[in-house]
């Protein structure tokens, strides 16, 4: 008989595409807890990215690291967790893969215009809409190598996004149950 396997995603993409939305659907949907990246920044890096300063790698390791102990953490969550993160570089994704070797990424992608409008809209959030140029700039989308990356478009509702995300941990889950 083999151990169940945690579940670990992180639902990741620049900011305005809709992360927190699709981690927190799909938490509900498989009853586990799920965790915003943006939490996890230390308050000299909100501050930063409050005044429109984008941050550098110096500020985003220990952060990644940060987020790769919540991952990694079995006694906080047993069955496994979700993570909106924008984890916008292939090495930011590969430290988190280190923290959690069965890990799942969401990749949620999309026009920038979109994104942009998105950001305009919203209310309540550090991240300024003047840093989404030096996010897209930072981001490097996964290449087919990263078969670790489902892609998600954010032109489709929230809830479909969901659905289908959902279908395939299940799939994959009972793929790996009968292995």
């Amino acid at each position: 008989m083999h151990a169940q396997q945690r579940t670990c995603v992180v639902v990741m993409g620049v900011s305005g595409t809709g992360k927190s939305s699709v981690a927190a659907g799909l938490a509900q949907l498989l009853a586990l807890p799920w965790i915003d990246a943006d939490d996890l920044h230390l308050p000299e890096a909100v501050a930063r990215m409050r005044a429109g300063q984008p941050l550098g790698d110096a500020d985003r390791w220990p952060w990644l690291d940060r987020v790769g102990d919540n991952l990694a953490d079995r006694t906080a969550a047993p069955r496994g967790v979700l993570v909106a993160c924008s984890a916008l570089r292939r090495a930011y994704r590969d430290r988190l893969r280190d923290a959690s070797p069965s890990l799942q990424f969401v990749f949620l992608d999309g026009p920038d215009a979109l994104i942009r409008q998105r950001l305009e809209r919203r209310t309540g959030h550090y991240m300024p809409p003047s840093l989404l140029d030096s996010q897209l700039r930072t981001l490097e989308r996964p290449d087919p190598s990263e078969t670790d990356v489902w892609h998600a478009d954010i032109d489709t509702p929230v809830a479909q996004i969901v659905a289908d995300i959902g279908a395939r941990l299940s799939r994959r889950a009972k793929d790996a149950a009968a292995a």
